[in-house]
């Protein structure tokens, strides 16, 4: 095994925090978020990299009762179209599997996309229109893991409509809600992921994902 010259010893503490993240759902405790703690978990979401440096992302904080009792009842009607759609043991399956935790969580946090951030010169992004909501999807994972490092968990709520959240946070049109995360203190993180422990998908192993030189279609799924 070759070693890079002058590299640091990994850190611990960084692989046991990516190996621990969880998206949670019934694990809230519903206590409050030290501001301290909050502003260094949003630091740490600002600091993400971005195309062109553009920062492309905001954090709307919702507290208000009534704005996420709303939003949990758009999500329970989505969740409803979904299982519809399901039959069998999918549907016995999904039947099991809650989906959100906006009421039992501290905070909400809705992440947006500005695709007018530094435009029209945006560094990197004119081969690839994608580029500035990559940014935002890594300014979301960074959020993530400094929520799990300081003992907190995250759920990602994706049972929604963009219109209605948009709606819903007065989000101005052509800012893209990217995603509602649930975020707050935990009773515990949960060993095994809740779709690998209620057996909705499996985890593929690294190998089955890894290609050399050129994409081989046989271990397509």
């Amino acid at each position: 095994m070759t070693t890079m010259r002058n590299a640091p010893e990994p850190s611990a503490d960084l692989y046991d925090v990516l190996q621990r993240r969880r998206d949670v759902r019934n694990e809230f405790t519903g206590e409050p978020i030290p501001d301290e703690v909050l502003h260094r978990v949003l630091t740490a979401a600002h600091s993400a990299p971005s195309v062109g440096l553009t920062q492309p992302w905001d954090f709307v904080l919702v507290r208000d009762d009534a704005t996420r009792r709303d939003f949990r009842e758009h999500v329970l009607a989505e969740r409803s179209v979904f299982a519809a759609e399901l039959s069998g043991e999918r549907a016995e399956t999904f039947s099991k599997i809650k989906v959100e935790g906006i009421v039992e969580s501290s905070l909400g946090i809705a992440v947006t996309y500005d695709p007018a951030r530094g435009a029209p010169d945006v560094l990197g992004r004119h081969a690839i229109a994608d580029a500035g909501l990559y940014s935002v999807c890594l300014a979301i994972q960074n959020l993530w893991l400094a929520a799990t490092a300081e003992g907190m968990g995250v759920g990602w709520v994706s049972f929604y409509r963009e219109e209605f959240l948009r709606r819903l946070l007065d989000i101005p049109g052509g800012v893209r809600p990217v995603a509602w995360l649930c975020v707050g203190p935990v009773r515990d993180l949960a060993d095994t992921p809740d779709l690998e422990r209620h057996g909705w998908r499996q985890r593929s192993p690294l190998e089955d994902v890894v290609h050399h030189d050129k994409y081989r279609r046989e271990r397509c799924r």
